[in-house]
């Protein structure tokens, strides 16, 4: 994956250790993925804000069929609203068997290469 224009301050934000969405000045919708224009007013007065890195479990699943062999099964994919109101997929990092829906958890950083790949942990 190489990082374009509208992504690349996304992924230097992951680099530190940041999750970095897109704010709306217009409406003040926040946003993720990042993108050109606001998905509720399509305004392109964007600006960069940094996430508190929280939020819930809405939905998840096990994966135990690897799409490629560089994957290791089984992983947990979930999909998790942030505390800022955006949902994103990730990986779960935790033991299949402990994933509820609403639990509470916060994101940690990957290192792949050049990139840093959000993911999420168990919540306190």
């Amino acid at each position: 994956m190489k990082p374009s224009a509208i992504t690349a301050a996304y992924w230097q934000g992951a680099r530190e250790g940041r999750l970095l969405l897109r704010r709306c000045q217009s409406c003040g919708a926040i946003s993720h993925p990042p993108r050109p224009l606001c998905p509720s007013c399509w305004s392109d007065d964007l600006d960069w804000i940094e996430a508190s890195g929280r939020g819930h479990v809405v939905t998840a699943t096990t994966v135990h069929q690897p799409p490629s062999p560089a994957f290791t099964v089984p992983y947990v994919l979930a999909i998790v609203r942030l505390a800022e109101g955006p949902q994103m997929m990730a990986n779960l990092l935790c033991d299949p068997a402990a994933v509820r829906i609403g639990m509470a958890v916060k994101v940690t950083f990957e290192r792949r290469g050049d990139l840093a790949i959000p993911q999420f942990v168990p919540a306190p």
